[in-house]
């Protein structure tokens, strides 16, 4: 009993550091802020909470409005929103497109994935299932450089635009920080094992649609 504990105790550390280190070395060089990320046909645009009456959580904003400034500054000609939509109560995707198009983004160049269930689903499935090959991918700046590295390791030339607009939301921002760090260990198995996502799918051709 007490060996185990003991082994446990030495296992998490070593893990939470090893993961910590791949992450940082994967996305070394591929982060960058608004003004000076390269452009990419594609934003990739991570989902997050949404509130009970569909609207996006502050985070997911945030998220959003980084994602526009990116279009409308010709960085990106296309955006991709991969989230949650597992039960029809609850559809991270609809309400960001309901976000982007209510602040002049046009329909046609919005695209739902509606089985982004975690960052490895949605980096693997913009690959496989929407074809894309580069990106920018856009979340929260401690998120970023996982949501970077997972998508480079499953075959995308990603780079990443963090934002940290909400760290002013001092409680959830810490949260976030801290579960980033065991969230990073589950990136190592994602893409070690090579698990296919949730839900594969056929070949969509939303996003070749929108680069038209």
């Amino acid at each position: 009993m007490v060996a185990g504990v003991l082994a446990v105790g030495l296992l998490v550390p070593a893990a939470l550091v090893g993961s910590g280190t791949w992450i940082s070395r994967a996305a070394r060089g591929h982060v960058y802020d608004l003004a000076s990320v390269p452009p990419a046909p594609v934003a990739l645009v991570l989902g997050a909470q949404v509130r009970p009456d569909g609207q996006p959580s502050e985070f997911l904003a945030a998220r959003l409005d980084l994602a526009r400034r990116l279009f409308e500054q010709g960085t990106v000609r296309a955006l991709l929103v991969s989230g949650d939509h597992g039960q029809p109560e609850y559809d991270e995707p609809g309400a960001m497109r309901r976000w982007l198009l209510d602040h002049g983004v046009p329909d046609d160049k919005v695209v739902l994935d509606h089985a982004g269930f975690d960052t490895y689903d949605s980096c693997l499935r913009a690959n496989r299932i929407f074809g894309v090959e580069q990106v920018i991918v856009v979340t929260q700046s401690f998120h970023i450089e996982r949501a970077v590295a997972v998508c480079r390791e499953v075959g995308l030339d990603a780079v990443g635009v963090g934002d940290d607009s909400v760290s002013r939301f001092e409680r959830a921002w810490r949260w976030g920080s801290f579960r980033e760090r065991f969230a990073g260990v589950k990136a190592v198995w994602d893409v070690n094992t090579r698990r296919d996502p949730v839900f594969l799918g056929p070949r969509e051709t939303g996003v070749d649609d929108a680069l038209r």
